[in-house]
């Protein structure tokens, strides 16, 4: 063995016991996901004229392809859940195999943990050889379950271990690309910052070239469309994921040759050195500046959502006019273009919500990582006020979130109101508007648990993988009513309607306005850190 990976095998297993279980809930879900589909299908459609309603309700809403896919077939069990989670399955196990990269690599020399390590006899790409091969074993351990559950559920077996498969690649490739960012970022939330967005950036064109039907070499350049050429119940093609598994061993070579390059500490990117003299007098100076770069991001990343968005809804009547069952629906007379265009709009905005959720969480969470690293506390040991010094962080992600939705909203107004479609620019940039109380409500959630119950501040994300879950998968299971209005984006109403009903904002503000208040009164009465 090369001297630079000795330890590698004793550090496995140590970064296995200790990070290991922080896998399991990705597992969990990509398994959730595919098993729920397979056995609730039957039972909620469980004729072929259900089965075709289901058809065209998601021709009729072209927005659902840009997370899902393409819908080659809803007719049978196995192609639903090849819809419904090969795309989403295999992002929610690629985004814990970046986590997982990330916090045995960057966050290891961040906290010392890496030093210590070193001090022994541990190799120096030992620690990342180990990181690697934990999110391998966790992507395949995902794949296998969610394969291996489906199928005993009732699945067809081939398609089911192929969709699994697809998610099993998907974890490994980003494995690989979060062992890359690890040597460029300065710190460990860089390096997943890097990490993140790529997932993202290409999640996102791959929904948008597949949906508008872009040309066949647009899927093939994005490691994100391989698995979806797999096309699970519909041709089972497991070549594709060779593409994934050379994807996969070029990238861990470039993360091997990159980290023999760079100092212990550092990263490629170096970060900028700060002022001689302190300049920050204030808490909210002191949260804008701690969190200013990811909110740059997050600013620019709303623009750039915006006009992936916009484009599409520029696009809608040529979609909607190619699709057969479109056509029928709208000749029955059971709908209008208009009102087709209104469910997309508040749809996409409703993603887009979402999404924005993102950055809002993170600031508040910022407040966490703060206290934790022993931060917090010499700030407060002044003659700083508690409330005022979490409230200064709270203003802020209520701020950016609100901010990022209407940033997104208005561009897709200002290319919707350029285009010949149904919908002009006050009516989008008025549903935008109807969002932010959702998107206040979700954060608003995440303000409470920090400063209530900090140690479980991982139940701050449940209000975005919850409102995401019931707002674009609950629909198509028919879930009721009750169920739905778990999401804060159930209650959004559609504005362009002739009588919306807008007593559901009145209560989401309501709602966020109790949570923060409670968040923010709990954080002056516990103990930091705590």
């Amino acid at each position: 063995m090369s001297a630079a990976l000795v330890g590698t095998r004793p550090l496995l297993h140590a970064t296995a016991r200790h990070d290991g279980r922080r896998f399991v809930p990705w597992i969990g879900v990509a398994t959730l996901l595919t098993v729920s589909s397979v056995v609730v299908y039957p039972w909620v459609f469980p004729d072929a004229a259900a089965r075709q309603g289901l058809a065209v309700a998601v021709d009729a809403n072209p927005a659902l392809g840009l997370i899902f896919g393409p819908a080659r077939d809803l007719t049978t069990v196995d192609g639903f859940n090849a819809w419904r989670t090969l795309a989403l399955g295999g992002f929610l196990v690629a985004l814990g195999a970046v986590l997982a990269v990330t916090r045995a690599t960057r966050a290891q020399e961040d906290s010392g943990q890496a030093e210590l390590l070193a001090s022994g006899v541990v190799g120096r790409s030992a620690r990342l050889l180990a990181g690697v091969a934990l999110a391998l074993v966790g992507s395949l351990a995902a794949g296998v379950a969610a394969g291996v559950g489906a199928a005993l559920c009732g699945g067809d077996p081939e398609a089911s271990l192929l969709l699994g498969a697809t998610f099993t690649a998907t974890g490994w490739m980003f494995a690989a690309v979060a062992a890359v960012t690890a040597q460029l970022g300065s710190d460990a939330r860089t390096a997943s910052s890097l990490a993140v967005a790529t997932l993202g950036t290409l999640f996102v064109l791959r929904g948008f070239t597949t949906s508008l039907g872009a040309p066949a070499w647009t899927t093939w350049v994005n490691p994100l469309g391989w698995t979806l050429e797999t096309r699970p119940a519909s041709g089972n093609h497991w070549a594709p994921l060779l593409l994934a598994v050379a994807f996969t061993a070029a990238g861990v070579a470039v993360a091997f040759a990159l980290q023999g390059r760079r100092d212990f500490g550092q990263g490629t990117i170096a970060p900028r050195p700060g002022p001689a003299r302190g300049t920050t007098r204030s808490t909210w100076r002191l949260a804008v500046r701690v969190n200013r770069a990811s909110v740059a991001t997050w600013a620019v990343a709303a623009c750039l959502l915006g006009v992936v968005l916009g484009s599409f809804t520029t696009s809608l009547d040529d979609l909607l006019a190619g699709s057969p069952g479109v056509q029928q629906v709208l000749a029955a007379g059971a709908t209008t273009p208009a009102a087709l265009t209104g469910v997309f709009v508040r749809t996409v905005l409703a993603l887009a919500g979402i999404v924005a959720t993102v950055p809002g969480v993170q600031v508040v969470l910022r407040v966490r990582a703060e206290e934790v690293d022993d931060r917090l506390e010499p700030v407060l040991a002044t003659a700083v006020d508690r409330r005022r010094c979490y409230a200064s962080h709270v203003v802020l992600a209520l701020a950016v979130s609100g901010t990022c939705t209407l940033l997104t909203g208005t561009v897709v107004a200002a290319l919707a109101d350029r285009a010949d479609v149904a919908v002009g620019f006050t009516d989008v940039l008025r549903q935008a508007t109807a969002t932010v109380p959702a998107v206040w409500t979700v954060v608003a959630l995440s303000v409470a648990v920090v400063g209530a119950r900090p140690a479980a501040s991982l139940v701050a994300w449940a209000g975005v993988l919850v409102s995401f879950m019931l707002t674009l998968l609950g629909p198509t299971f028919g879930l009721d009513d009750w169920v739905l209005g778990i999401s804060p984006f159930w209650h959004v109403p559609a504005t362009a309607a002739p009588s919306p009903d807008w007593s559901g904002l009145a209560w989401l503000a309501l709602t966020a306005t109790l949570l923060v208040t409670a968040g923010v009164t709990a954080f002056h009465r516990r103990d930091v850190p705590h």
